[in-house]
């Protein structure tokens, strides 16, 4: 005869070990209390994840801020190969990197990452930052109006910028406008682009 406890043991089996749910998702699927549930498994003997595997499970199940194009034309294949290049040039691709994030001065370069962020990615245009990077001799203010007005990201959206103390008179015509970091915090959309990456190099390379 199955008990209502045997029904309930079944259940967050299914939930918990088969479904990956969380703990605390399966009091709620349950109408059980957190500690309840945590009760009914030690009772049981069940299995539970490390904190390690707890955190791969939440990144997994995050949901994602960014939604891929699809069957791209001839131009947009062109602009994502542009763009995955640039990040493998240019981009920070460290494990620990929290996410998309690309130095540089030229200000064509920047746009065109820019696009290929927005109409190959489909960002939230609401989760970029920019940094911006320059000298002590160079206006900070007006490079990041010039560099808002280009990108047509707000200011609001611009971090507190890094100045260098230490004028190299020879930077100056190399970086007339400083250099900028686009930064896109999403750990996915990092993966996404390392793996183009990893593409490129096994067709190529």
């Amino acid at each position: 005869m199955v008990t209502t406890d045997d029904k309930k043991l079944n259940l967050v089996k299914q939930l918990y070990s088969q479904e990956q749910y969380s703990m605390r998702e399966v009091g709620e699927k349950l109408d059980m209390s957190l500690d309840a549930v945590v009760y009914f498994m030690r009772k049981h003997n069940l299995k539970r994840r490390t904190l390690k595997e707890e955190s791969v499970l939440r990144f997994r199940n995050k949901p994602l801020s960014y939604c891929l194009q699809e069957n791209l034309t001839t131009e947009q294949e062109k602009l994502k190969m542009v763009g995955v290049a640039l990040y493998w040039g240019e981009g920070y691709k460290t494990e620990k990197s929290s996410g998309i994030d690309l130095a540089n001065s030229d200000v064509s370069m920047v746009l065109v990452f820019l696009c290929f962020l927005r109409e190959i990615c489909g960002i939230d245009e609401k989760r970029l930052r920019v940094l911006l990077y320059c000298y002590s001799n160079q206006d900070s203010k007006k490079l990041m109006n010039f560099w808002s007005k280009v990108t047509k990201i707000p200011m609001k959206q611009f971090t507190k910028p890094y100045v260098r103390k230490d004028f190299n008179p020879a930077m100056l015509d190399k970086m007339p406008y400083g250099m900028i970091h686009i930064r896109y915090s999403d750990k996915k959309l990092l993966a996404v682009v390392k793996k183009w990456i990893g593409d490129i190099k096994i067709r190529y390379a």
